[in-house]
C-alpha cells in the first residue's frame, strides 16, 4: 500500500511526533477549510437507540483500570462512520494491520496524532496503549482490547473525553472494500458533555476526524471513496447499570443491515452472517 497523503514526508522514530504537534495552527486551518467544503458526501443520521445498542462486553484479562461508559455522562451514543472503497490494491486483512502498525497512516494529522506509550516492538497487540494527541484539552488516552486479522478495537483510559469503545474493521463486499468505524461511547465527564452535547462543538470536531479517516484510509488503501461517507447514529438515553466485562455484560444488535458482532475468547470481535 502506498503511503498516506497524512504521513508524507514525515520522519520516523523519536522526531515524527514532535514534526506533527508543530504542524498543528496550519492544520487545523486546513481542517475547517476541508470542513467548510468538503466535496465528499457525508451523509448523517440520527435515531433513538435500544438496550440492544450496549457496547460489547469488555476482556476480562484487559478491562482493568479502563474508564467504562457507565462512568460517563450523558446518553450513550453509538456511532458508525462507513465508507465504500472502489478501485482498493490492499485486502481487508492488509487495510487493518496497516492501520494498526501505524493508526497515524490514516487519522488526519492535523487533528489527531497516534503516540504509542506502552506495548513492545513495533505490531500493535492486545494491551498496548496509545496516547491520541488532538489540539486543546482533547488528548485522549486508550488501549487495545481486542485485534483480528480485520478488526482492530480500543477502549478508552482515564482522562480521554469519552468513556466507552471504538472498533476499526474491514470486509469486501460486492467487489468492494468496506471500512467502518464504529464506537459506543458516552462523553467522559461533565465538561466533555458540555461540549459534545451542548455546544456541539467536541461532536463536529470528532466527525470530522473519523470522516477523514473513513477517507485516508480510502487513499492508503489504494482507492477512492464511493458514495461519500455515512455516519449513522443511536442515541441511548439511559445510563448503563452493569459494567460490561466479559461474561457479565449482554449482547447487542449492529444498527442498518450490517452483520452484528459478537466478542471472541481472545478480546476480538466475530462477526456473525454474511461478510
Amino acid at each position: 500500500m502506498s503511503l498516506s497523503p497524512w504521513s508524507h514526508g514525515l520522519p520516523d522514530g523519536p522526531l515524527r511526533v514532535p514534526v506533527l504537534l508543530a504542524r498543528w495552527p496550519l492544520g487545523m486551518a486546513l481542517v475547517m477549510w476541508r470542513y467548510l467544503w468538503r466535496v465528499t458526501a457525508v451523509h448523517r443520521s440520527e435515531t433513538d437507540g435500544t438496550e440492544q445498542d450496549r457496547p460489547p462486553p469488555l476482556p476480562a484479562d484487559v478491562a482493568e483500570g479502563l474508564q467504562r461508559d457507565e462512568a460517563g455522562v450523558g446518553p450513550l451514543l453509538r456511532r458508525r462512520y462507513t465508507v465504500r472503497i472502489t478501485g482498493a490494491s490492499a485486502t481487508p486483512d492488509e487495510v487493518i494491520a496497516r492501520f494498526a502498525h501505524d493508526p497515524n497512516c490514516g487519522a488526519p494529522s492535523e487533528v489527531a496524532v497516534f503516540e504509542k506509550v506502552d506495548g513492545a516492538g513495533e505490531e500493535t497487540g492486545v494491551g498496548d496503549e496509545f496516547l491520541i494527541r488532538m489540539p486543546g484539552p482533547w488528548n485522549g488516552p486508550v488501549r487495545v482490547i481486542g485485534r483480528e486479522e480485520d478488526s482492530l478495537r480500543l477502549a478508552t483510559l482515564p482522562g480521554h473525553l469519552e468513556a466507552g469503545q471504538i472498533e476499526f474493521r474491514c470486509r469486501t463486499e460486492d467487489g468492494e472494500l468496506v471500512f467502518e468505524i464504529e464506537s459506543w461511547a458516552r462523553s467522559g465527564d461533565r465538561l466533555s458533555h458540555l461540549l459534545y452535547t451542548k455546544l456541539r462543538l467536541a461532536k463536529e470536531m470528532q466527525l470530522n476526524m473519523w470522516v477523514e479517516t473513513c477517507l485516508g484510509i480510502a487513499r492508503d488503501a489504494g482507492g477512492r471513496a464511493r458514495g461519500g461517507v455515512r455516519v449513522g447514529t443511536r442515541r441511548v438515553p439511559e445510563p448503563a447499570t452493569a459494567p460490561g466485562v466479559a461474561g457479565r455484560g449482554h449482547g447487542y444488535a449492529a444498527p442498518d443491515s450490517a452483520p452484528s458482532r459478537q466478542p471472541s475468547e481472545n478480546g476480538g470481535a466475530r462477526r456473525h452472517g454474511a461478510a
